[in-house]
């Protein structure tokens, strides 16, 4: 009787886990492109107008770099955004962006790349108030 009960809430817990698994966003996504877009870019213009010399500015780069992940995790494969023209420009936003954390962690974003990333940014929201 001992092992049939333990067998059965093993069989259980595997069900419980297995389920919850596959159910889990990535942190913070809600699965709506538009809302978690625009989140994305309020988060990253955060981490770009800190100073250089700001305490939270390391926290702030680690945190976009994997807000950026989580976003290109669960949107990369949507083949419906992969016509849109919010989708495009985000995602060359956030390779350069990503790109200068991982190549220059230590270096700060050169002036450059944050007027064309808020330019992008822009083009961004413009997109997705005329697409939604």
């Amino acid at each position: 009787m001992k092992t049939i009960l333990s067998r059965v809430l093993a069989l259980v817990l595997v069900c419980v886990i297995g389920l919850m698994g596959c159910s889990a966003s990535p942190a913070g996504m809600s699965g709506d492109y538009r809302q978690d877009s625009l989140a994305l870019i309020e988060t990253l213009r955060g981490a770009l107008e800190l100073p250089d010399d700001s305490p939270d500015k390391t926290f702030a780069q680690a945190e976009a770099k994997q807000k950026i992940n989580d976003f290109i995790s669960r949107y990369r494969r949507d083949n419906s955004l992969l016509k849109l023209g919010s989708f495009t420009t985000m995602r060359t936003a956030l390779n350069s962006l990503a790109g200068h954390y991982t190549s220059y962690p230590n270096r700060p974003v050169p002036q450059k790349l944050k007027n064309r990333l808020e330019l992008e940014f822009k083009q961004v929201e413009a997109a997705l108030r005329r697409e939604a």
